[in-house]
């Protein structure tokens, strides 16, 4: 059994580890906001368990029993995000600090239900891939909308980032998943675009809001 503590840690290495090569303990106590030796403390803790391989000044890594139980514990937490949305009526940028609480109830057939309910959803509603119950995480063959080209008609898929603010920004802008952006031109010096979609034939957006922006390629916008 882990605490809802030790399953925080588990999720963050995970998704720390999907997004750079090597995680060490000053970059887990960054993202965590914990001090570095209470975050040393807890590797040699799980270390102990066999849910990470820890050694002073190398790289944490998870073992496979850590990485199924930190799959696991996001799987929760978009499975709710998606329960949230599609079943309570709850907006997108709403529902991360509620699964944040929900994912640490340990309740195979409360998750199994909800999946059941919401058709077994392969994405959460920003587009992140839920693990399935084994634990396994589809990869996903998007690229930033930053990468795109004038007159490329790309699909919005997904977000890099999902902070409630960003969330606010896109509903703002009337954009959501699945609408059909259009390149109408970039500018060299900063990064930034103009897209084209619906009742937006106009849209200025910034580089930063480009990067989080995940599409898929140009030809696959059915």
């Amino acid at each position: 059994m882990t605490s809802l503590t030790e399953e925080n840690y588990l999720k963050a290495l995970l998704n720390l580890a999907d997004a750079q090569e090597h995680v060490n303990v000053k970059q887990l106590a960054q993202v965590l906001e914990i001090k570095m030796p209470t975050v040393t403390s807890m590797m040699k803790k799980l270390a102990e368990k066999k849910l990470v391989h820890y050694e002073s000044y190398k790289p944490i890594k998870l073992t496979n029993q850590g990485k199924k139980l930190a799959a696991l514990v996001i799987r929760k937490h978009r499975l709710t995000e998606m329960y949230l949305v599609e079943k309570m009526g709850f907006g997108w940028e709403e529902v991360h600090e509620i699964a944040e609480q929900v994912e640490h109830i340990n309740s195979p057939k409360f998750f199994e239900r909800m999946d059941e309910l919401l058709g077994h959803p392969r994405v959460d509603p920003h587009g992140s891939p839920i693990p399935d119950h084994t634990g396994k995480i589809s990869e996903q063959d998007y690229r930033p909308l930053s990468k795109g080209l004038v007159g490329d008609e790309v699909k919005l898929a997904a977000l890099a980032h999902s902070s409630t603010e960003f969330l606010e920004f896109l509903n703002s802008r009337d954009l959501k998943l699945g609408i059909v952006l259009k390149i109408i031109s970039t500018e060299p010096y900063d990064g930034s675009m103009v897209v084209a979609y619906e009742k937006h034939p106009n849209e200025p957006l910034s580089a930063k809001a480009c990067e989080r922006l995940l599409v898929n390629h140009p030809d696959k916008t059915s």
